[in-house]
């Protein structure tokens, strides 16, 4: 249920989501957004809006946080001498969707201590996901639990067989993604639901509110565990790997957790120490998100056999 913001940090966080989503909201479906602009820092293509909503960002740090760093998808890591804390921004994620009009289009804000200049998952104190057609959004205070305009109610399920799950496709190569979740997609094809949404932000947060049960996503794990992988990620990816990197997953993360969420990275250990201010696959991570410890045992299982296969097959 929604609630007021209880400390200037979390107003800044709520704010900057706002502002993003104020400036992408007139150009979701727009044909115009479309247009490719350049490769951002994070590998991926830049597109109009993108390019659109990296500007606000800039603009309402200058206004409102000059003190503050920020790191986003498409410009990297932009701070001072003086900078204490860094805002860890996707300013769309879900970029396709938005630019096809669909609902799955999140703003995605963190907030971090710098410490030592290499601050890691276990350092976010602020993470806020706000869907950028609705404008319903989450707000999540380490150890503080969860602020949301939606109902939060994660599910008990614990069966594969009647699990509704998201996954990620794009920029991987398909067939050995769909190797490693072959049995999964299987298992629920007849009394549950498999999606593929274009946002992690928004997948994770399904988990959140019932809709979804879990959210898988192991790319890196494949590239980590199966040598002839990087190249066939490479080769889908333009010469990049795409998977999950920090500003995917720090917003979203945090809110599911906090509200109650088991989220692991692909092996099934904490995403904890992971490194927050980085891009390109030593900073990616692989996570699979669950509304239960006993339903995350289980998709940690099948994920091992799956990554299994695919070792064998491509070996």
């Amino acid at each position: 249920m929604s609630a007021t913001p209880a400390s200037a940090d979390q107003n800044l966080v709520l704010d900057l989501a706002r502002r993003l989503r104020d400036r992408v909201l007139p150009e979701l479906g727009s044909h115009a957004g479309r247009a490719h602009r350049r490769d951002g820092a994070g590998g991926d293509v830049t597109f109009a809006v993108d390019e659109l909503a990296e500007s606000s960002l800039a603009e309402f740090v200058a206004e409102r946080a000059p003190r503050m760093a920020f790191y986003s998808e498409d410009r990297g890591l932009v701070s001072s001498p003086d900078a204490t804390h860094v805002l860890v921004v996707d300013p769309i994620d879900g970029t396709r969707p938005a630019m096809a009009g669909l609902e799955s289009a999140c703003v995605a804000v963190a907030l971090a201590p710098l410490h030592d200049g290499e601050p890691t998952m276990a350092d976010i104190e602020l993470g806020c996901v706000m869907e950028i057609k609705t404008g319903d959004w989450y707000l999540a205070a380490r150890g503080g639990g969860v602020q949301s305009t939606r109902r939060l109610s994660l599910s008990s399920t614990a069966e594969l067989g009647g699990m509704f799950w998201g996954y990620g496709f794009r920029g991987r190569p398909v067939r050995p993604t769909v190797e490693v979740l072959a049995e999964l997609i299987d298992a629920s094809s007849v009394g549950g639901g498999t999606f593929e949404l274009g946002s992690q932000a928004f997948a994770m947060t399904r988990v959140a509110t019932g809709q979804f049960d879990a959210v898988i996503e192991v790319g890196s794990r494949l590239v980590d565990e199966v040598p002839a992988m990087r190249a066939e990620f490479e080769r889908v990816g333009g010469g990049q790997v795409l998977n999950n990197s920090p500003y995917d997953l720090a917003a979203p993360w945090l809110c599911l957790t906090e509200a109650g969420g088991v989220v692991s990275d692909g092996w099934g250990e904490p995403l904890d120490r992971h490194r927050l201010l980085g891009s390109g696959h030593e900073f990616q991570m692989s996570s699979i998100s669950a509304s239960n410890r006993k339903l995350h045992a289980r998709l940690v299982q099948a994920i091992d056999e799956g990554v299994a296969r695919v070792r064998t097959m491509w070996s």
